[in-house]
Parts: structure tokens; sequence; C-alpha cells
């Protein structure tokens, strides 16, 4: 179900949305004062388990593609500490 999502017009609209938003740079990097571009957008909030926020402004981050790497164990899809840590930061702006 995920794949033909990020197959569909409305998520790529919202993708390059999103990057505009963000500047096309990398959110975590800025955190850290480097500017880096961004060629991903991240559900905060993962995809699998909140489909109800897919396309929610407020679950979508832009980051390249190194610290999109640093958000999720690939092992076993769950998120990292540093993942964790967006889904904290998103809770205190709601």
């Amino acid at each position: 179900m995920t794949k033909n999502f990020y197959k569909s017009s409305r998520w790529k609209t919202k993708r390059i949305n999103i990057l505009k938003r963000d500047d096309y740079l990398c959110r975590e990097c800025i955190r850290y004062g480097k500017t880096t571009g961004a060629t991903t957008v991240h559900h905060i909030r993962p995809l699998e388990t909140h489909q109800e926020l897919r396309l929610d402004n407020t679950n979508l981050i832009s980051l390249c593609s190194k610290c999109h790497d640093k958000m999720h164990d690939r092992t076993n899809n769950e998120l990292t500490s540093i993942g964790e840590s967006w889904i904290k930061r998103m809770n205190k702006k709601i």
C-alpha cells in the first residue's frame, strides 16, 4: 500500500511543496548549523502506522539522504532515537 502512495500525484505534489517550504534544506542538519541540500521528505510519524498523517504538513520534514537514513533502523524498520526525538518535537508544536 505504501508503494502505491509514493507513486501518487498527491504525494509527488506534496513532496515538492514540503521541499520548497523548507528551502530544499535538511532540517536535521540545520539544527547543527550546517546547510545541506534536502532530497527526501520524511514522515515524522511513520506512514505505516499513521496513515491519517500521510499528507499532513506538520508530519513532514525535508532531509538529506544521510539524515533520513539516521531516522530509521533499516534492519527492523523501527525509528531510531533521532527519529523519536522528532516525534517529541512535533508533539510540543501541537
